[in-house]
């Protein structure tokens, strides 16, 4: 479609943290460049939504919105609404329709083959990462980000943080002493469980039928325990102290990643604009 991938010098200085829509823009201008790309090769893809799901939403620690959690209780309805997405998912269901070799073949046009340049990324939990350098989704974030070695570097190193500042958080002397108030409060409350994640895995239990107003009537009672016991408050600051450390440690990774993403903002509207 004619997009060259070419800097402009009028950005500001300091990139802006991305919006939501903008963090849409990214996905879908990568996967409408991936779908160009399939197509020259002679395979389709489809661009699919980043977040499929309205209203998903992740709670690493405890569900501390209530208003959330009366809605959803733990999220039952919306793992039932993902497993919908992935079984209807048109890339899956043409890659499953091709043949064993045509399969590969798309494979290699998609990811590029196997034997192939790789890239590779350590990891902050300590673990290698790599990819090949080449298909088609490689080329869509190069036109979008450039260098495709850089953009793997930060991607790869920035989205690890998340994790790494979970663990952080949930291995804080505070976080464990704040958790066991927590459970007084739900234990006050008929709900005798030591921690979230028991609770949230007792409602979530495929091979248990529990219904949907046990499930919802449970995590509001969490989401309320969360605030009085003062495990939100807790896990908020906590977060927020290890999300600043890990940032500031990996200062180049997160402004470099930050950097790229404002600049491939230009290509991105120009991909789905002509696509």
């Amino acid at each position: 479609m004619g997009l060259t991938h070419t800097r402009s010098q009028t950005l500001p200085q300091r990139p802006h943290a991305l919006s939501e829509e903008e963090k849409d823009l990214l996905h879908e201008a990568e996967e409408t460049l991936t779908r160009s790309c399939m197509a020259g090769k002679g395979f389709r893809t489809w661009v699919v939504p980043r977040q499929p799901v309205p209203d998903d939403r992740d709670f690493p620690y405890v569900v501390d919105d209530v208003e959330w959690a009366s809605r959803h209780g733990y999220g039952s309805d919306i793992l039932a609404r993902r497993a919908e997405v992935r079984a209807s998912d048109p890339n899956r269901h043409y890659f499953a329709g091709l043949t064993p070799a045509e399969r590969q073949r798309a494979l290699d046009a998609l990811h590029g083959e196997r034997t192939g340049k790789r890239v590779s990324v350590r990891s902050p939990n300590g673990t290698t990462v790599s990819r090949v350098d080449g298909g088609c989704a490689a080329d869509a974030q190069k036109k979008l980000y450039g260098d495709i070695e850089t953009w793997f570097r930060v991607l790869t190193v920035t989205d690890a943080l998340e994790t790494l500042r979970s663990s952080m958080t949930a291995g804080n002397a505070e976080f464990t002493s704040s958790v066991k108030d927590w459970s007084a409060c739900m234990r006050a409350r008929g709900l005798p469980y030591k921690t979230p994640q028991e609770a949230r895995g007792a409602f979530l239990n495929p091979d248990r039928q529990i219904s949907r107003k046990s499930e919802i009537r449970a995590a509001v009672t969490e989401a309320r325990c969360a605030a009085s016991s003062g495990l939100s408050r807790t896990v908020h600051r906590l977060d927020t102290q290890y999300d600043k450390q890990l940032r500031d440690q990996y200062a180049d990774e997160v402004r470099n990643r930050l950097r790229l993403e404002n600049e491939a903002l230009p290509h991105a509207r120009a991909a789905v604009r002509t696509s």
